[in-house]
């Protein structure tokens, strides 16, 4: 199949569902999911009401082999043009005196060996140095990179820090091959990644926002769709903020 396609990594829910679901009528889009088939289902389903031909990959970013699969399964379905990396864990709320290795080795794994290795595979499908037609990386990194989220999530807050890094530095080895490559970093988003902060923690974080208010997921993926387009020719190793104003 010859179709430019889009590829999301960790596309069945929240910030990744809305990037497949508005990426626009007739766009071809797969998207990996780890575990949860019934969440992949619906995303496809809620992505053909708006036009868009969705398609499902399992595959898991922390392992290899996994990935690898994956974007084999993608080469069926067309050229890879786009990249979104999206998949990724918090490691759960922690001090930095708690946090236990299990829990900085899977955030680690996920989010900046995963990272790498879709970026790497992309990379090698997308330069025009290997025969490829060029493309886009868009990488979801955080405003956590910022702001160090002291008392609950350094240890996510320094992977999304590896992302930032990652992004400039990729965007440069690649501008010369037809790769253009930039980041999101989302603030305070409506999504579950905040499901276990009480209510009173949501209402202080909220009050840190000078818009006074959590984003949308749809937000983030209008200015994910933007850096991937055609429109954005001309932006690469840049580092979006899209937290309301912090």
């Amino acid at each position: 199949m010859n179709e430019d396609l889009m590829l999301v990594t960790g596309g069945s829910r929240g910030i990744g569902a809305a990037i497949v679901q508005l990426a626009g009528p007739n766009q071809h889009v797969a998207f990996f999911y780890r575990t949860n088939r019934a969440e992949a289902e619906s995303c496809v389903r809620a992505a053909a009401k708006r036009g868009v031909i969705a398609k499902m990959i399992q595959a898991d970013v922390s392992d290899e082999d996994s990935l690898l699969r994956g974007f084999e399964a993608v080469d069926k379905l067309g050229r890879l043009r786009v990249l979104v990396n999206n998949a990724g864990v918090t490691g759960g709320y922690s001090r930095l005196e708690d946090v236990s290795v299990r829990q900085l080795e899977e955030v680690l794994r996920v989010n900046v060996t995963g990272t790498f290795l879709a970026s790497r595979e992309a990379v090698k499908r997308m330069s025009i140095r290997r025969g490829g037609s060029g493309g886009s990386i868009v990488n979801i990194s955080s405003g956590a990179s910022k702001s160090g989220s002291p008392n609950s999530w350094i240890h996510y807050a320094a992977t999304k820090g590896a992302i930032d890094t990652m992004t400039v530095g990729l965007a440069r080895e690649v501008a010369s091959e037809g790769i253009r490559v930039n980041a999101v970093r989302p603030g305070v988003i409506a999504t579950d990644i905040h499901n276990g902060r009480s209510p009173e923690q949501l209402e202080t974080l909220i009050r840190m926002i000078p818009q006074r208010r959590m984003g949308q997921p749809e937000e983030i993926a209008r200015t994910v769709l933007w850096l991937a387009s055609d429109e954005a020719s001309y932006v690469t190793g840049g580092l979006f903020d899209v937290a309301g104003g912090l």
